[in-house]
């Protein structure tokens, strides 16, 4: 009699056959199992490999800029320096000058270092603010005090005491000045 006889025997017949084909795959196919297991673990290898390669091209990297960085921060002066040495040769001349150099020599040699060193600075992007004439900006400028006057745009600057400087658009030093207000006679009227 069938074990199970709720099962038709078709059913039974092609387990059976299941069953057949897969011990004799399993016998046949311990082979073809092993070459796709060691397959797959040179697959695995070689990629282990290539993460090992690009974790230590990353670190050179990383050590590399690092290093770079370093030396940038050390030497970032190194051409600004470099250049300013004419101004401050200029200097020393002048120093160094006869005492019995005339006045005259001793101010067109001033006014060729202030010259030298103008043409540094602005080789670098420092830029000189003088705001004679123009509107007060407080962004730019730093009002040392407020005088009434006549002849000049109230809010504007009529005097500057220092000069001030820009680098690359970023502030360095506001220039000092002297902003117009509006004449006394204008303030008792209104």
């Amino acid at each position: 009699m069938n074990a199970e006889p709720d099962r038709p025997e078709e059913d039974l017949a092609e387990e059976e056959e299941a069953d057949a084909g897969s011990e004799a795959a399993a016998a046949a196919g311990e082979e073809p199992a092993t070459d796709e297991l060691a397959t797959l673990q040179a697959k695995a290898d070689e990629n282990w490999d290539r993460y090992i390669r690009a974790a230590a091209e990353l670190e050179n990297v990383r050590k590399r800029a690092s290093r770079d960085i370093e030396n940038a921060h050390r030497f970032a002066l190194e051409r600004f320096a470099t250049d300013m040495l004419a101004v401050c040769d200029s200097l020393e001349m002048a120093l160094n000058a006869d005492v019995e150099a005339s006045v005259e020599s001793l101010k067109e040699g001033s006014e060729a270092t202030l010259k030298l060193l103008i043409s540094v600075m602005q080789r670098f992007g420092v830029e000189e603010l003088d705001p004679l004439g123009e509107p007060f900006d407080p962004m730019l400028h730093e009002a040392m005090t407020m005088q009434p006057s006549d002849d000049v745009e109230p809010g504007s600057v009529m005097t500057v005491f220092q000069k001030g400087y820009v680098l690359n658009g970023r502030l360095l030093r506001p220039a000092r000045v002297v902003v117009a207000a509006e004449p006394v006679e204008q303030i008792g009227k209104g």
